[in-house]
């Protein structure tokens, strides 16, 4: 069994046995992690050691060639010398290291190989762990989504109970009720033992603001020209028997007739506005086509 093959067995059943016994997805997921770069750290150990053997190999291959080298020109020198015996025993040499290295150099390229794949795979590894480091932090959000979700749930189907609702809504009418009930017997109190003085003054003063609209009334046209403006209020002065100016003053008795019927006829009945309107409408029409 290669290297990675353990490796990856033994990742699996650690991710195997805590999926098993998960509480906490985020905990078990860095654990995951952790227990992955603890079979990467494993792993390069595993590819040092087995670069080292490949260039202890080429180490050895270097030595014998050079050994070989060495040899013939051991040789070489013996035949100069004219001493055949030392020659051929430096050949023998020679073609004992020439073996050695043509053993080694098969060796050597088998390794080197072997070498890069783990290189390889180790770099794969890698690529994956940061991959399962990336993907952790999407599935932790996710997770914590879910559980945000649950929590929604679980909260609305409490509030499904109406129970609280309803009695709530309950002891609300009931201290509506009571609030009418104590409105009403406030107004038959006042109106049975009540001070009717200062009834007919309340209502009195209820009544001004038809009074202010026949001011406004009386302004507007003013303002338009239809009327003569309204002298200011002033301190009234004290009549003096014979006195013509004050009375010379005095609006016009048919004047100020038609100008409070006017305004009786305004407060007679309030006029809907849907009705209003359509009424303006056809008073600009009107003005448009003459």
């Amino acid at each position: 069994m290669g290297i990675f093959s353990k490796l990856s067995t033994v990742i699996k059943s650690n991710i195997n046995d805590l999926i098993s016994r998960a509480e906490n997805p985020e905990k078990m997921l860095n654990q995951i992690i952790i227990d992955m770069r603890d079979q990467l750290a494993k792993a390069k150990r595993e590819v040092a050691a087995a670069i080292a053997d490949e260039r202890k190999l080429k180490s050895q291959l270097e030595a014998e060639v050079k050994q070989a080298r060495d040899w013939q020109h051991r040789a070489m020198l013996a035949v100069k010398e004219d001493r055949d015996d030392l020659a051929k025993q430096a050949l023998l040499r020679q073609q004992e290291h020439t073996e050695r290295a043509q053993a080694l150099q098969q060796t050597w390229e088998g390794q080197a190989a072997e070498t890069e794949k783990l290189k390889g795979s180790l770099r794969q590894l890698n690529d994956k762990i940061e991959e399962a480091k990336r993907k952790r932090n999407l599935l932790i959000a996710k997770q914590k989504r879910a559980q945000a979700q649950r929590r929604i749930h679980e909260t609305m189907s409490g509030l499904s109970d109406t129970s609280a609702f309803e009695a709530f809504n309950r002891m609300a009418d009931k201290i509506e009720e009571e609030e009418r009930q104590n409105i009403a017997q406030a107004e038959v109190t006042a109106e049975l033992g009540g001070d009717t003085l200062e009834t007919e003054f309340v209502q009195l003063e209820a009544g001004r603001g038809g009074a202010d609209v026949e001011d406004q009334l009386l302004a507007l046209k003013a303002g338009m020209g239809l009327i003569e403006a309204p002298e200011s209020a002033e301190e009234p002065k004290q009549l003096e028997a014979g006195d013509d100016s004050d009375a010379a003053e005095a609006p016009e008795p048919g004047v100020q007739d038609a100008q409070v019927e006017e305004v009786s006829e305004a407060e007679a009945e309030k006029i809907p506005e849907a009705q209003l309107l359509s009424e303006f409408d056809k008073l600009e029409e009107k003005q448009v086509e003459g």
